[in-house]
């Protein structure tokens, strides 16, 4: 063999080498990091950008000693030369497009892009949200004290909590036209999954935000598919091999309405520049029994489906659309009608949809609502009300501050009508997360709250002090008990320099009343029939604060 054909011959081992080694680091990152290969995800550039590096290194460690003073059978440079020129090549390419496509996506250049992802309704409030009597569509309970909720269910079941732990991750569904948290149990650890694999994942956790408590579900068919799955039964690993192009959101564990398992896996794709104003494209539905998929356009998803938006990704959306409409420079320095939504979110159930409701506020003003939105998580649709005033950090402020002795905590708020009054209810936990109080807050006037231990006792509570406020219109005849008596006996004593007239019916109660609030008391006389509203105390029904009263006709 000449001296020219070992020349070639070695620069193909060279070439080989190269290629093998680079092909073999490159499979084994694709594996573990899993990235789209799709010119619109940063990921892929960065991959792109590893690998032109890496085939860079190790062509030229390969020159250097398979190749090395070899002599090109083009010309006097060695053909092996060129193959670091193609890495460096490859690495460029793609730092350029992530420093271009960044600089390309950014808001400046395409505000009205941002702006225009979303359109927003003006909505009615007291016709989109009925006044309440009992909140049964509101998932109060955090994501927290679900999560410690859950934990106490599985710590009970003995042949489980050995084996398996909560998914910290709970998804807000409407499930049978009532909120709940759900998350499904994942592995330990990698040797509680070799044990059990063949076993799969038996079950999952749903929690009752409305009543506070947990049951553990078993599955008819156990879950293959999983977060904490190794190899081939990786959840996102088994989606990226079925759908190698696509950019995927955050993957949510629901439930359809026969109690099947499904993860809601939005596809996301870029609407400005390279990288900017990512949206949902598309939804994934994945099955993790059986690994069986369907990908669907957003407005053909199954109406069972309640996360296909999450609410970080709603908030984003709305503040594009709040503070990029009159433009970008307008969003840094006139800031004129521009506005954002509060730095959280609650959720509320209307229709069979999961809605997120938060604040929005004036991008100059951190103390106070202009209104509020909501926004289905599962078609994106927004909705705006100009209902002003106190924003939700204040509210919860105002409701801790009625029980600070407690030192309890305010979960974010959600919002219901009580009386035509935009309301902030929430709850009050202790130390240890547990829900201990329901408090409401009026939107206008965060100095009207009232509390109490369950949503009837805070809502009955609430209205009494709409009442006493003369707020809302609201009429203490529906608000407070009433009764007809007949008056037995009437006496004045003076407490702490305080005119109390105490009313005895001929039934024995008696109906407590302040001659300094309402001198019309004194007009009241023994034997005749008077009409009174009251509020029960803490006596036993024996005693009685007297509300108003008239006399009966």
């Amino acid at each position: 063999m000449s001296k020219k054909d070992t020349s070639v011959k070695r620069i193909v081992i060279c070439y080989l080498v190269s290629i093998g080694i680079t092909a073999l680091i490159g499979f084994g990152l694709y594996y573990l990091t899993l990235p789209a290969i799709n010119v619109h995800s940063v990921g892929f550039w960065g991959y792109l950008l590893f690998m032109g590096l890496m085939f860079t290194m190790t062509h030229a460690t390969a020159r250097s000693t398979i190749c090395k003073n070899e002599i090109s059978v083009v010309g006097k440079k060695s053909a092996s030369f060129y193959g670091t020129v193609i890495g460096v090549g490859v690495a460029a390419i793609a730092l350029l497009a992530l420093i271009i496509g960044g600089i390309a996506s950014v808001q400046m250049f395409h505000a009205k892009t941002y702006a225009g992802i979303i359109t927003v309704q003006e909505g009615d409030f007291e016709k989109d949200m009925p006044e309440t009597t009992s909140v049964t569509n509101i998932a109060l309970m955090d994501t927290a004290s679900a999560r410690i909720i859950g934990n106490r269910t599985l710590g009970s079941l003995s042949q489980v909590v050995s084996q398996y732990t909560v998914n910290d991750h709970y998804s807000q569904i409407n499930y049978q036209n009532t909120p709940k948290k759900v998350t499904i149990l994942e592995y330990a650890d990698f040797f509680k999954w070799a044990e059990n694999r063949s076993n799969g994942i038996p079950g999952y956790v749903m929690v009752d935000p409305v009543g506070n408590s947990a049951n553990y579900v078993e599955f008819s068919k156990a879950v293959r598919y999983a977060e904490s799955g190794c190899f081939g039964d990786d959840l996102e690993r088994k989606l990226r091999f079925s759908y190698p192009t696509k950019i995927f959101g955050d993957m949510y564990f629901e439930i359809d309405d026969s109690g099947n398992p499904y993860y809601i896996v939005p596809c996301m794709t870029a609407n400005a520049g390279l990288f900017g104003a990512m949206d949902v494209s598309e939804v994934i539905l994945f099955n993790p029994v059986d690994g069986s998929s369907q990908i669907y356009a957003v407005k053909d998803v199954p109406n069972w489906v309640d996360i296909v938006y999450n609410g970080d990704l709603a908030s984003t959306k709305y503040n594009w659309y709040g503070k990029l409409s009159g433009g970008f420079w307008n969003s840094v320095f006139g800031n004129k009608n521009c506005k954002m939504t509060t730095d959280d979110y609650g959720y509320i159930v209307i229709d069979d949809d999961v809605w997120y409701f938060t604040g929005v506020t004036s991008v100059t003003s951190d103390e106070s609502n202009i209104g509020f939105i909501i926004t289905n998580a599962r078609t994106g649709e927004y909705r705006f009300y100009a209902v002003g005033g106190a924003e939700e950090y204040s509210a919860m402020g105002a409701a801790e501050g009625e029980v600070q002795e407690k030192g309890y905590e305010a979960s974010f708020p959600s919002l219901v009508n009580i009386a035509g009054q935009a309301t902030y209810i929430m709850v009050l936990k202790d130390t240890g997360g547990l829900v201990k109080l329901y408090a409401l807050v009026n939107v206008e006037n965060y100095g009207i709250v009232a509390t109490g231990a369950t949503q009837a006792e805070a809502i009955l509570a609430y209205r009494k002090t709409l009442a006493r406020n003369g707020v809302g219109g609201t009429n203490e005849q529906d608000v407070f008990p009433s009764a007809v008596i007949a008056v037995e006996n009437v006496r004045i004593v003076e407490l702490d320099n305080l005119a109390v007239v105490y009313i005895t019916a001929n039934d024995g109660t008696v109906y407590k009343g302040s001659l300094n609030e309402d001198e019309s008391l004194i007009l009241i006389r023994t034997g005749e029939e008077i009409l009174v509203s009251y509020e029960e105390t803490d006596f036993g029904g024996q005693l009685r604060t007297l509300r108003s009263w008239e006399r009966s006709r």
